[in-house]
């Protein structure tokens, strides 16, 4: 019997994904992203066991619901937990499940791309395109990332590129004009996703006692990502759905 750890469950999402999404957030992540508004999801160790017999249990029961959407792995990282995301991907798609993996590509490509081959959609968090600002905001590069997009491109699965827009940072007109040049190479893209940076999750750094490196950088305002949107777009060689996204 399959089991893993994972934080918590939605069973009536509606941002990760196409439709209404029974999401299920992994335990544990790899990365310290500086705007991460689920901080309680990085030790590995917290969450809950379960099985992927019983989490399969939650989601046939929401059936009904879920025809004109599916399941969606988010996180932390759910490849943090490789044979775990695999097998419950799996599973669903024995139940007739459209499935998603939410996921920053973190880890080698080797280990993730029986995961990346198992889900129907891929919502890839490019944290930055530029190598070191990524490692600056999340303790990595993006090579990973990087991999598991090229891997998508061979591969033809599709992919919604998922970028978060900090004032100051990513919010940039230099940043979101390199963007654009990766989103051009790769056909596997189906649509961006930018999330305005909130303070939502705050809290969550307080309780756990975590020094907040952005507590002072403002949210992105709803004109910025609005601009931020248009700018993007322009820069694309193809029509391509740009779409603020909450989260």
């Amino acid at each position: 019997m399959m089991k893993g750890r994972i934080h918590s469950v939605e069973s009536f999402g509606t941002l990760d994904g196409p439709g209404i999404r029974y999401v299920i957030f992994f335990q544990g992540c790899p990365l310290r992203c500086r705007y991460c508004h689920n901080p309680d999801t990085w030790n590995p160790a917290s969450g809950r066991e379960i099985s992927v017999e019983e989490l399969m249990r939650g989601i046939v029961s929401c059936r009904n619901f879920l025809r004109s959407g599916g399941v969606t792995l988010s996180g932390g990282e759910p490849l943090l937990q490789p044979q775990f995301a695999r097998a419950l991907l799996e599973a669903c798609r024995r139940e007739g499940f459209h499935t998603a993996l939410d996921t920053a590509g973190t880890g080698e490509l080797s280990r993730n791309a029986p995961v990346l081959d198992a889900a129907d959609l891929i919502l890839l968090d490019i944290k930055s395109p530029d190598a070191a600002l990524c490692k600056n905001l999340t303790g990595r590069d993006n090579l990973d990332a990087l991999a598991a997009l090229d891997h998508c491109e061979t591969t033809g699965k599709p992919v919604w590129i998922r970028h978060v827009l900090v004032p100051g940072i990513t919010l940039d007109e230099t940043q979101l004009s390199t963007l654009a040049e990766l989103i051009n190479r790769f056909s596997c893209i189906e649509r961006v996703e930018l999330l305005g940076f909130h303070h939502l999750g705050f809290f969550k750094w307080e309780e756990l006692s975590i020094p907040n490196p952005l507590r002072d950088t403002p949210a992105a305002t709803a004109l910025e990502v609005a601009e931020a949107e248009h700018f993007l777009a322009a820069r694309l060689d193809r029509p391509l759905i740009v779409a603020t996204a909450e989260r």
